[in-house]
């Protein structure tokens, strides 16, 4: 019998099968693909608005082997996983340390990120310490850094000189190339203005002059911007041998395609899909990469929209559904972020891309979640 729910209004919704999802026997070869990974929170942890954030390791970490199980590398601390809404540094720091062990465990690639969250810097040069604090703790760990754009330096910065005095005192500490991250404001807002300059084309020639002084330091960099022709133009111009990772969660499947590699939030979604779609461009067949992604692309609109920055909620919420975390709550309370409406939208398009491996399951969690919003 066929798994099926009872939305609101009274409209009966039959589960699809699950697609034959199936692992990748060896690495991507075309593309190098990061999958931003949430955090579980602990059930039982006092994870309210503005406490330490309550985690549950268990859980959290056998998400990460999930993800490398499907060929992705970890983008770990990042702000998938609630970093600067709700993970603090301590967290944080505890979280990479744990992932990059079990990553050397399993033969996983991961990467970190490295932020300025832990202070409250009243200068440039506390931002660069806070940088460097965090830098030293990612490469302890033995994962590759990630640079995340900093609330601290967009707060204090006053010019473009000075992201670059900080920038470029701060890549030369590191000892591999690093990945930089360029979070737009639909993600964060208050990094609006970041590199100096709320002109983006103004932004993007900081930016590019700093990637150009340091190309031997960057390995590539990661543009989550969703302006798709914006980054085929960035990513023309950056030095020979510096990647473009997308974290276009709106456009992916076109700048994949194009040239760009990877590392994005809807991945941790869309895991099974996505290993697909990547294992048909390593064989160079255009039609199932297509018929891979394309389902995906209304979900990570759908997860990813306005305000964007609660799109964690959408991705707890479909590792909820499909059993790989036991309970829907998060660090922060944050499981609030959206609204029922959303959530039963969300659980519609995942169902449609086949991407439930136990619709007896996700039928359960759907309207066991109506029934505590009262909606049954």
């Amino acid at each position: 019998m066929s798994a099926e729910v009872m939305l609101p209004g009274g409209r009966r919704h039959v589960l699809r099968e699950p697609a034959a999802w199936t692992a990748p026997a060896e690495p991507f070869t075309s593309r190098i693909a990061f999958a931003a990974a949430h955090v579980v929170a602990d059930p039982l942890g006092d994870n309210r608005p503005g406490a330490a954030a309550a985690v549950d390791w268990e859980h959290t970490l056998a998400f990460r082997r999930h993800l490398w199980s499907h060929g992705f590398g970890v983008a770990e601390a990042m702000d998938t996983a609630q970093r600067g809404m709700g993970l603090d540094w301590a967290a944080a720091r505890e979280l990479i340390r744990r992932s990059a062990a079990e990553a050397r465990e399993h033969g996983g690639r991961i990467a970190a990120g490295a932020g300025t969250d832990h202070v409250d810097a009243a200068g440039l040069d506390e931002v660069l310490a806070a940088y460097s604090e965090q830098l030293g703790a990612v490469q302890a760990a033995g994962a590759q850094v990630i640079v995340m754009a900093s609330r601290q330096l967009a707060a204090v910065a006053t010019a473009p000189a000075d992201y670059r005095y900080v920038y470029d005192r701060l890549l030369p500490q590191a000892g591999a190339p690093v990945i930089l991250h360029w979070l737009g404001p639909m993600f964060d807002p208050a990094l609006t203005g970041y590199w100096g300059s709320e002109d983006l084309s103004e932004a993007t020639d900081v930016f590019l002059g700093l990637v150009h002084d340091h190309a031997s330091q960057v390995d590539g960099v990661k543009v989550s911007l969703l302006d798709a022709e914006h980054e085929k133009a960035l990513r023309a111009k950056l030095p020979e041998g510096v990647r473009l990772y997308t974290g276009d969660d709106y456009h992916y499947p076109s700048l994949i395609k194009s040239g760009s590699d990877a590392l994005l939030g809807v991945f941790a979604a869309i895991a099974p899909a996505a290993s697909a779609a990547l294992r048909a461009l390593d064989a160079r067949d255009e039609a199932a990469y297509d018929a891979a992604f394309a389902p995906t692309l209304p979900l990570a609109r759908h997860i990813f929209g306005a305000p964007t920055y609660h799109y964690k909620t959408g991705i707890a919420f479909v590792a909820w559904l499909s059993g790989l975390q036991p309970g829907f709550s998060m660090i922060g309370g944050l499981q609030s972020g959206r609204s029922l409406p959303h959530l039963v939208e969300t659980f519609l398009l995942t169902d449609a891309c086949g991407l439930l491996p136990d619709p007896d399951l996700a039928a359960h969690r759907m309207t066991a979640l109506l029934d505590v919003y009262g909606a049954v």
